[in-house]
């Protein structure tokens, strides 16, 4: 599922192609792309028929775009293989082709929601006060957000009594951390998965945030991370910090700063990737 960066890049290319134009019409393709909004696909094509859509927004792996003379926001869910492409018209429509927006301007291009899986999917939500879809008025800020409280977030952590890699992937307490750029973070840090937060002092969660911000600009920089075609930008393009992972993904790779073979271990349904040298298991109580 994209995490931060790759939802960023997505967002700054809807900036650039989408921002300001007026919706012409909505089609969509298939129902379960829309199912998220639960008056249904003619509804939702047409209340954004005849509306301006402003500057798309983001929240962590959060993305929308506001209706600039409405008090709602289109909220994009990409899921595991969602794409928001802006093609030309006479584009062939691509074989997974969910939705397609149209535009009222002479620009020649559309913008069309493109979904393999058809897990993700777009809806149409109130906005808060502070900008956001009502639906995720929960979620946390994220470490790029200039707003991010660093004290809080430490405060937040010696709280919760967890350990390290399940709070960064809790959105209610950071946002836009997903299982590979923590990873990468906690590589960066010699930090186990499992370190209870509780033990974390301000100094090694000020690291920590540090090697977490370090790693999702890397990645923003060349475009995010893509392992197949399924994540792309919204020409199509792919991401190449793949190829500058330090921890995930390698498993039986000798660990970029001691050599040690890295680790893969079964988490939550997922993986970690860890050095046992350099990031060693937390001692366990007797």
């Amino acid at each position: 599922m994209p995490e931060l960066p790759e939802v960023e890049v997505v967002r700054r290319g809807l900036e650039r192609w989408v921002a300001h134009r007026t919706v012409a019409d909505a089609e969509v393709l298939h129902p379960r792309a829309v199912r998220r909004h639960l008056a249904g696909a003619d509804d939702f094509t047409h209340r954004l028929k005849g509306h301006r859509i402003g500057v798309p927004s983001r929240r962590g792996k959060y993305l929308w775009l506001p209706l600039e003379d409405t008090d709602q926001s289109v909220l994009a869910h990409l899921g595991m293989s969602g794409q928001l492409l802006v093609q030309p018209h006479e584009a062939p429509d691509e074989k997974h082709l969910r939705i397609r927006v149209r535009f009222a301007d002479v620009q020649g291009t559309e913008l069309r929601f493109v979904d393999q899986r058809t897990f993700g999917g777009l809806s149409l939500h109130d906005t808060t006060p502070d900008g956001l879809p009502d639906v995720i008025a929960h979620i946390a800020r994220d470490p790029l957000d200039p707003l991010f409280d660093d004290e809080a977030f430490h405060q937040a952590l010696r709280r919760k009594r967890t350990t390290i890699k399940r709070a960064l992937l809790d959105q209610s307490l950071i946002s836009g951390v997903g299982n590979i750029y923590a990873d990468e973070a906690l590589w960066r840090a010699r930090v186990h998965y499992e370190r209870p937060t509780a033990g974390f002092t301000r100094p090694r969660t000020t690291e920590l945030l540090g090697h977490v911000r370090d790693v999702m600009n890397s990645a923003l920089a060349v475009g995010g991370t893509s392992f197949d075609s399924l994540y792309v930008n919204v020409n199509g393009e792919s991401g190449y910090f793949d190829r500058s992972l330090d921890a995930y993904g390698r498993a039986g790779l000798p660990c970029r700063r001691c050599g040690t073979p890295m680790r893969r271990r079964p988490w939550m349904n997922r993986s970690s990737y860890f050095c046992p040298t350099c990031q060693r298991a937390p001692r366990v109580s007797s």
